[in-house]
């Protein structure tokens, strides 16, 4: 059976190794080895994560079976001041998708969202990402386009994707 549950910031490593687990095999395909290595250090360094937490109002919700962590999804109500919440990070285990899990993060991050008078979910994908097929499946749509420079000639290409709630 999967819990879902808050992270504390004593979790925030387990987020990481999940990320650095995860990316290689999510991102060979779309992106280079390099980009791979920068992104994970500016993204899942652990200040960084600590700072996403305590001061930027995200909310990271962890997925365990057992005694095995396998993925997390993190989050921030009333984004950019909007009744929408937005889902900055989801990512399991490889061995652990296509089990219910991430649909299971993404259900809860809903009832918060619906507990917060959210109107809507919104989150970034890369467009070549497999993952698309996933949101789609759990009721997301493809609202729009964005190109994000991330510094050292790196971008970012994604969909926006939308799901009312």
């Amino acid at each position: 059976m999967t819990v879902i549950f808050e992270a504390e910031p004593e979790h925030l490593s387990a987020v990481r190794d999940i990320a650095y687990q995860t990316w290689p095999s999510t991102y060979k395909d779309i992106v280079s080895q390099e980009q791979i290595e920068y992104m994970l250090e500016r993204m899942y360094d652990l200040s960084e994560l600590q700072h996403q937490m305590t001061h930027k109002g995200y909310v990271f919700l962890i997925a365990k079976v057992e005694e095995s962590i396998l993925g997390f999804i993190s989050y921030e109500l009333n984004y950019k001041n909007q009744p929408q919440t937005k889902i900055h990070k989801i990512y399991l285990l490889p061995q652990s998708q296509g089990r219910g899990i991430g649909k299971a993060l993404i259900d809860q991050v809903v009832l918060a969202a619906q507990l917060a008078q959210n109107q809507q979910l919104i989150l970034n994908v890369n467009r070549k990402n497999k993952a698309v097929q996933f949101y789609e499946k759990v009721g997301f749509i493809a609202t729009a386009t964005e190109d994000i420079d991330i510094g050292r000639g790196y971008l970012m290409q994604d969909f926006i994707m939308t799901k009312t709630v």
